[in-house]
């Protein structure tokens, strides 16, 4: 690696402008993301879906869309981050996805909404890693996991709002609050400058956001990939359990109906209170791989307790939705390993992919979910689903190398 020290000092102060916008930008991002898990089923049958049938098989079709969207939008936002620059990637993923959405409000078919799914996921995969990268390399390396940690955290409180939004207005009402909460962001771009180690990578005679270097060196592509795997449980959480919530209380014959809105909202608010937590924990402990490792084990017995929970009242659910929230709340510490773990010329590429091959997961998750269930039942296929995502994380942050306080100016050849 050829390593770099020529960057000026980074700003001494957490709460900068970059990191506001960015955890503003991540807000509005979970707001949309999980919009439509939220409003799925209002939305579906107002569209003339009625059957509980076509209401599950054509949510999955819609989440899948999105999640590819995803999929496809991580690769071109990363690679134009370490092309163009983290400020770039920022503002044109929330101008995309915000557009989306407001289209998303005027659908009157179901093919329409599922391509308009699509390019808001392509909108959406690129604010967090733009955000991420951008905050760790403008501030100290022993401070950045606090920056990190209050993009993510804010970030996720989106959900919160999206829960409210979702339970008490009209569908198209949500959506609308979404795209116009995402322009107003835009606003905010004046005053937000470009990271100083990109600026100088950009002057230097360097490859920058070469996607495919990722894959021709192993130990570079075994550590890509473990970035990726570790964060598999929490959208396992996200995608699985709690948008399914409804369904699998059904089987567990809660004592009343779930809410799939609640499900999200208060299983946000777990990930927003985990996130402040593993964040805070990762700087006391000076390490992010011990964290990880301590919050899989919690989520293990916290999935268990929700799979298990027969005849479960509503409080005492929703409180299970509030824990697995908390015990998948590591993802401001997995984000940040994964940018922590590569050199400034590929780091928005890697931030920006990583997250977005976790979601995108979610149609593997959700596809494999549906093709189970009929054999095995819907209770096991959850469990066998949930345990092989966190042995698979365990086994990836353990053999990843410890990246607290790692400088990140440097290149990777």
């Amino acid at each position: 690696m050829n390593r770099t020290h020529t960057s000026s000092a980074p700003s001494a102060k957490i709460l900068n402008t970059a990191v506001i916008v960015a955890a503003l930008g991540y807000f509005v991002d979970i707001y949309d993301l999980v919009l439509f898990s939220i409003v799925r089923i209002a939305s579906l049958q107002d569209l003339g879906i009625t059957s509980p049938e076509r209401l599950l098989e054509d949510g999955v079709r819609l989440i899948n869309m999105q999640m590819t969207g995803m999929l496809l939008g991580g690769i071109l936002w990363g690679i134009l981050g370490d092309k163009r620059g983290r400020i770039s990637v920022l503002f044109g993923s929330i101008f995309l996805y915000s557009s989306a959405n407001i289209a998303n409000g005027f659908v009157s078919d179901i093919d329409t909404y599922a391509w308009l799914r699509f390019i808001a996921g392509i909108g959406l995969a690129g604010e967090l890693g733009a955000g991420i990268t951008l905050v760790t390399e403008v501030l100290p390396k022993e401070k950045r996991g606090y920056g990190t940690t209050i993009v993510a955290s804010v970030g996720i409180s989106g959900a919160i709002l999206a829960g409210v939004i979702g339970e008490y207005f009209h569908w198209r009402t949500a959506y609308f609050v979404g795209g116009g909460l995402g322009m107003l962001l835009l606003l905010l771009r004046i005053g937000v400058y470009e990271s100083g180690m990109f600026s100088r990578t950009k002057s230097q005679d360097v490859s920058r956001g070469n996607f495919l270097s990722l894959f021709t060196n192993r130990t570079r592509f075994f550590k890509y990939l473990k970035c990726i795997l570790i964060g598999l449980p929490i959208w396992f959480v996200v995608g699985v359990l709690i948008t399914f919530s409804p369904e699998i209380s059904q089987t567990l014959n809660t004592a009343a109906p779930i809410s799939a809105a609640k499900g999200i909202a208060f299983s946000y608010f777990g990930l927003t209170l985990g996130d402040v937590a593993s964040g805070l924990l990762s700087q006391k402990l000076k390490s992010r791989k011990r964290v990880v490792v301590l919050f899989l084990f919690l989520l293990s017995g916290i999935i268990a307790l929700y799979l298990l929970a027969h005849g479960a009242s509503e409080t005492y659910f929703y409180a299970l939705c509030v824990a697995l929230g908390f015990g998948g709340g590591y993802w401001a510490v997995f984000v940040t390993i994964a940018a922590e773990q590569f050199g400034t010329n590929i780091r928005a590429t890697v931030t920006t992919t990583v997250p977005n091959f976790v979601r995108g997961a979610v149609v593997i998750l959700t596809l494999s979910f549906k093709w189970l269930r009929d054999d095995l039942g819907l209770l096991e296929t959850a469990a066998v689903l949930g345990a092989a995502t966190i042995v698979i994380a365990l086994a990836s942050i353990l053999t990843l190398p410890e990246s607290f306080s790692k400088d990140l100016d440097y290149h990777e050849e």
